[in-house]
């Protein structure tokens, strides 16, 4: 039991928890507003949202089945191109991959993108495409994670055996990266053959994961994240789904006891904060719609905000976002904008990035961009290393940004990174063996080396080889 003292609800007299009457106030006052008994109505304000009234349709409760052994994720999934959200840039209707899909046309291809980007809806369709044609098209789904090279060489057996009967066959490997790129060859031969059309589905870098035969042979399907307004509309039609109605704060309608509502802010909030990931939104909105199946049939934004408390603070500290949030920071610094320089490294630090690795690179931009301009930046960045060494997180994170605010303000030269990408060069593209070090710059510790002129000055008294002696990299 808690130590504080419960309250009790002015409105319906029930005792809480000092820390829930609050909420529990709110939503009571919001429930029980002078309306008729079965009716309950939202006072009108000046707002601009418009009142979203779905007809009520049959849950997966209502047809006979329990809607609980069903994950909404898979209640919304799209069965046809035209219900696809999202990717308008690969999907839209005047893409070549939608034209192909509209007219039943599958080909190659690996789709890359971030969790909760599409990737699975898109195979969905994909699947329901060669169900439309038993006649013409078979349909597979494998993960990589899940299975090995012999189920896929099986698979493809059979393929070969539906050729002949003049069936092609689809197969969805999601996952694909999980197997490694000699593994990855065993597609090549069935793709070549025209066994199997393969669509492959990963979060992982395909220039990194997949090898460059396999590349070669599928067209390339980039994803990105979801936008706000792109999540909201799956979560409105996971309301539809669910037999939930939609309702803005400013509609002046009647409530009825037997159906249930949500306001409409509350999806935005779900499709704000879930990072583009399509798939967290909709796992949070089931979790609330059941939690408050129990609880009333109204579900506000408060409520929702209030029962989620996700995080939307996403850093991937081993994917590409890790490496694109560092570059940010880098050419935050490198073009002298300290408040991006902070908001970058404040992302990293908030999405749980390593204080070392952030330290590291501050310490190699102070080099690299500012240099002979302001040596002090180097002292600084290695000094705050050491000082996230010693004092770690959280406390470190005030070193990190006054590292990063200091180098973006800082005084800029590449003059030294970029002399030294000429001495790069320069070694790099001598033809023929390395010149030596000349006579007169080694050392000559003992009497044989000094005999055989080690030390000794001669016609050229340069410091670089006599080759070079006209070379200037800085």
């Amino acid at each position: 039991m808690s130590d504080k003292a419960d309250s009790t609800c002015p409105i319906c007299s029930k005792s809480f928890p000092a820390g829930e009457i609050e909420a529990h106030a709110n939503k009571c006052i919001f429930l029980n507003s002078d309306t008729p008994k079965r009716k309950r109505s939202v006072s009108p304000s000046d707002s601009t949202h418009s009142h979203h009234r779905h007809e009520r349709k049959k849950s997966p409760a209502m047809n006979g089945s329990d809607p609980t052994n069903i994950p909404l994720t898979k209640q919304v999934i799209p069965k046809k191109i035209d219900d696809f959200v999202g990717q308008s840039h690969v999907l839209g209707e005047s893409t070549i991959l939608y034209t192909l899909l509209k007219q039943g046309d599958v080909p190659n291809m690996i789709i890359w993108g971030p969790p909760g980007s599409g990737k699975t809806s898109l195979a969905s369709i994909i699947k329901h495409i060669c169900r439309s044609e038993p006649d013409k098209l078979v349909y597979h789904s494998l993960n990589a994670a899940q299975c090995g090279v012999k189920d896929f060489q099986a698979l493809a057996t059979t393929a070969g055996n539906d050729l002949k009967n003049g069936k092609k066959t689809v197969v969805f490997m999601d996952e694909i990266h999980k197997f490694n790129k000699k593994q990855q060859d065993v597609f090549l031969g069935p793709i070549e053959q025209g066994e199997i059309i393969l669509v492959g589905a990963t979060t992982e870098n395909p220039s990194f994961e997949l090898n460059k035969a396999l590349l070669s042979r599928c067209r390339l399907v980039v994803f990105e994240k979801l936008s706000s307004s792109d999540v909201h509309k799956i979560m409105k039609k996971a309301a539809e789904v669910m037999g939930i109605d939609v309702f803005s704060k400013g509609d002046k309608n009647e409530f009825q006891e037997d159906r249930t509502y949500i306001e409409e802010a509350a999806l935005e909030w779900l499709g704000d904060t879930c990072n583009g990931d399509a798939r967290i939104a909709l796992n949070n909105f089931e979790m609330i719609q059941k939690y408050f199946s129990h609880e009333g049939k109204v579900i506000t934004y408060y409520d929702v905000k209030e029962g989620v408390k996700k995080s939307h603070l996403v850093h991937d500290k081993k994917g590409d976002e890790h490496y694109n949030m560092i570059s940010a920071l880098h050419k935050s610094i490198r073009g002298s904008d300290p408040d991006a320089a902070l908001y970058w490294t404040t992302r990293m630090i908030m999405g749980g990035e390593n204080p070392l690795y952030i330290a590291r690179r501050l310490i190699r931009a102070a080099s690299e961009d500012i240099g002979e301009a302001d040596p002090q930046a180097l002292q600084l960045a290695v000094s705050t290393m050491q000082g996230c060494q010693l004092l770690g997180m959280p406390e470190a994170d005030v070193l990190l940004a006054q590292c990063s605010v200091y180098l973006a303000k800082a005084p800029k030269s590449r003059k030294i990174d970029t002399a030294l990408g000429k001495a790069k060069t320069c070694i790099a593209e001598q033809q023929g063996c390395q010149p030596t070090v000349p006579l007169h710059l080694r050392n000559a510790p003992t009497k044989l080396m000094k005999d055989l002129g080690y030390g000794k000055p001669g016609d050229y008294a340069g410091f670089l080889p006599e080759s070079l002696k006209d070379v200037k990299f800085l």
